[in-house]
């Protein structure tokens, strides 16, 4: 029996919003800054966390939550995923509930994310499931992705105050670009997409503009995306778990300049 498609709202909202700063000359200058909003997920009808987002993709974001929170266990076992900015709240309805939910609620990890991210019950428990194959990579793959990425980061240049993180193909091309005001908000909203749209992580590059910290490379894992780039540093913690789950680690890559943290059997020089 094939189940309906999910019934989504598409609630988007305008990230960005007018404001006039002084300079440092005591001028007036019109300036954008970037939305931030509270949205509460509700998993059938139980409320599971509120999320400081952008608002730009909610429907994406909270499929990836649940997802990579272990609370939904399939994309088949959701019906309905309901924005509503009215309220700040989304509603999710599953055919499959959770059975031992109140576990893994009740074991909370307050992550390094911006704006202190959260994972639920026992992740570190989790990571022996979890295992990828870095692929073979050289200096062109990760110069192809970089170049593939200057044409994104639009809410960056114009108003700051976001991250930004890309899936993109070996050959540079970006599969989908998401920025939001924390970074584990923009990695969620792409496992989302990759979730509800069936896309593989397999010879997939993860690209992000931030710091690789445990929870990053966690997320990663789970999305079974076998290499991962940011153009900021790496923890020792976020290292541990590359080298346990197998990913490819490239950090403080910016222009020519790259470190492979782990990973150095499949660079190729």
């Amino acid at each position: 029996m094939v189940n309906p498609p999910i019934v989504m709202t598409n609630a988007g909202i305008d990230a960005l919003y007018s404001f006039q700063a002084l300079d440092e000359h005591g001028d007036y200058r019109d300036i954008a800054l970037t939305g931030e909003r509270p949205l509460t997920i509700y998993l059938d009808k139980r409320e599971i966390v509120t999320l400081m987002t952008m608002g730009a993709q909610p429907e994406l974001l909270t499929l990836g939550y649940l997802r990579n929170q272990g609370l939904v266990a399939e994309i088949e076992d959701v019906i309905a995923v309901q924005v509503d900015w009215g309220v700040e709240a989304v509603a999710v309805t599953t055919r499959q509930q959770v059975s031992n939910i109140d576990a893994k609620l009740a074991k909370r990890t307050v992550t390094s994310g911006c704006g202190q991210g959260t994972m639920f019950g026992d992740v570190m428990a989790s990571l022996a499931q979890l295992s990828v194959t870095c692929p073979s990579f050289s200096s062109d793959v990760i110069y192809q992705v970089l170049s593939g990425l200057q044409d994104y980061n639009q809410m960056y240049k114009t108003a700051g105050a976001v991250h930004g993180c890309a899936l993109c193909s070996m050959d540079g091309k970006v599969d989908i670009f998401v920025e939001d005001v924390g970074r584990h908000n923009a990695v969620d909203a792409i496992s989302g997409w990759m979730w509800l749209e069936k896309v593989s992580g397999k010879n997939k590059v993860f690209y992000t503009t931030g710091r690789l910290t445990s929870e990053m490379v966690i997320k990663v894992a789970q999305m079974a995306v076998p290499l991962l780039l940011s153009r900021s540093g790496a923890t020792e913690m976020g290292l541990q778990i590359a080298q346990q789950t197998g990913i490819g680690l490239v950090a403080r890559a910016k222009g020519k300049h790259f470190l492979v943290f782990n990973g150095f059997e499949y660079f190729l020089k």
